[in-house]
């Protein structure tokens, strides 16, 4: 196997890991030992230097070397990524998950907007960026990356449930019996027509972006010369 790939293998595994020893085993201990500002200090420094590595490798590894999935896989993969947007941008306001710098986070009454769809729509937002990256079969780099990302949205969003319920108790067990983790997709139109603007919008800045910075045309630009 390629050097600079199994180099991409040990940062994504690396990224994925720590992700999850510090937020979860590790968290309650560090946060007593050194507080909570010092430790979000200590985890923002691990993501920022092993994400860092995973980028440096990515560079470094062969692209493209699959086959690709041709026009379809495009159209797919966009229509894949404005709806991670939608779950996205949604999940910034009024998201019961988000860390809240050590004070109790306010559980809406009800779930309306993207939340209505799922209660994690952030990290299903991440999971399906992923899955469009991976139906693409552009290159073996986009592949590992996309799982990396994949595997620390899903199984990220599982332990963030266990974790909060410890929390929050009876408060995140409702707001659990209201929502769901695997999203109801049919009520994606109800995220409101303003935040579909805004997804669209975005993704079209995204995707035009695509080129000076991945050099790989996406989205609409790719058939817009």
């Amino acid at each position: 196997m390629n050097p600079a790939l199994l180099s991409l293998i040990a940062a994504s595994v690396t990224f994925v890991g720590t992700h999850f020893v510090l937020s979860h085993p590790l968290r309650a201990s560090l946060v007593k030992r050194i507080g909570e500002r010092a430790f979000l200090g200590l985890y923002s420094l691990v993501a920022l230097a092993t994400l860092a590595w995973m980028a440096l490798a990515f560079r470094a590894a062969p692209a493209p070397d699959l086959a690709g999935s041709g026009d379809i896989g495009w159209i797919v993969a966009s229509v894949i990524t404005v709806v991670a947007l939608v779950l996205f941008l949604g999940s910034l306001r009024g998201n019961p998950a988000l860390p809240t710098g050590g004070t109790l986070p306010t559980i809406p009454t009800r779930p309306h907007g993207v939340f209505a769809v799922t209660r994690h729509p952030m990290m299903w937002g991440f999971a399906l960026w992923a899955l469009a990256h991976a139906i693409l079969f552009w290159s073996w780099r986009t592949m590992v990356v996309a799982l990396a990302i994949a595997v620390l949205a899903l199984v990220g969003a599982h332990l963030q449930d266990r974790k909060k319920e410890q929390l929050l108790g009876t408060a995140w067990a409702g707001w659990q019996a209201k929502t769901s983790y695997f999203p109801h997709w049919s009520r994606l139109p109800g995220a409101g027509l303003g935040l579909w603007l805004l997804a669209i919008v975005l993704w079209l800045l995204l995707t035009w972006a695509h080129v000076p910075s991945a050099g790989v045309p996406a989205g609409p630009w790719r058939w817009l010369g």
